[in-house]
């Protein structure tokens, strides 16, 4: 496989699973623009091994197993991720350990999930979401990586908090349960409601307890985003207010994430897109 043919299925991945992402990078000049869309191939190809993947534990040994090859240029089969981040690695310093820490964070799924602590959500969450937020630092914004390393990490957390905030159902379909015991039992709400699907003042207060902390550190990685290029800081700033604006979603559909999956349309999209220009 040519490269501009793997970089090609990788721009196809992003457009078909992660329409947010899509529109938000798609400000990016070209060769960071291709190199999103590399990485991007190779997390969600990790995440869907686990949710899809016929053998999952298995093809995530091999998966960590390809990982170490890479990075020692070593043989690696011909996936187009793997194509496109060869590409990638000689344009940009990628730093390979936020590569291993997804990976781990994946593994953490592989059985049922059931959350006790605020901070197991907050490790959770770095290992699937802020990990990718240090893969893309090294194209996003050059040489700054230490700099901006610890709001990348709270942008990572905000998206994954939203991404659980909207998925309960789907996740609790898949013996997941991502809100934290402690915090919803604080709240007067129990696993029983949980389980039977309740959304109930107690649940309402939990969803908000954690979607403020969410919205607090969208606030927080934002605070560092002049440090980011000029052709940066539309990207990173779309993906922070994309993701942002389901949680407004989810509370416009009265919290009912149960049985809807809350979204944005692409005229609301291209909106909050308008307003950051």
């Amino acid at each position: 496989m040519d490269l501009d043919k793997a970089y090609e299925k990788c721009h196809a991945i992003i457009e078909n699973h992660s329409k947010t992402f899509a529109k938000a990078f798609s400000y990016l000049p070209g060769d960071r623009k291709r190199a999103v869309w590399a990485v991007y191939g190779f997390c969600r190809y990790v995440d869907d091994v686990v949710d899809e993947g016929d053998e999952p534990e298995r093809q995530l040994a091999q998966i960590k197993q390809e990982l170490i090859q890479f990075e020692r240029k070593e043989y690696v089969p011909e996936r187009p991720f793997w194509i496109a981040l060869h590409d990638v690695r000689e344009k940009f310093d990628l730093k390979f350990e936020p590569f291993h820490d997804m990976i781990k964070g994946q593994e953490m799924d592989l059985g049922p999930v059931e959350i006790e602590l605020e901070e197991e959500l907050l490790d959770y969450s770095y290992n699937v979401a802020s990990t990718v937020g240090l893969m893309l630092l090294p194209i996003l914004a050059p040489g700054k990586y230490e700099l901006l390393k610890k709001d990348a990490i709270y942008l990572g957390y905000a998206m994954q908090l939203t991404n659980i905030l909207r998925d309960i159902g789907e996740d609790l379909e898949r013996g997941r349960i991502y809100f934290p015991k402690k915090v919803y039992e604080s709240f007067g709400y129990s696993k029983e409601d949980l389980i039977n699907k309740q959304v109930s003042e107690e649940f309402i207060r939990t969803w908000e307890y954690i979607a403020v902390k969410a919205e607090e550190y969208y606030a927080s990685a934002m605070e560092t985003l002049s440090y980011y290029p000029l052709s940066s800081r539309l990207p990173v700033k779309g993906a922070a207010y994309l993701y942002m604006n389901i949680l407004e979603a989810v509370r416009n559909e009265n919290y009912d994430v149960f049985r809807k999956r809350a979204f944005l349309n692409e005229e609301e999209k291209k909106r909050i897109i308008a307003e950051l220009q």
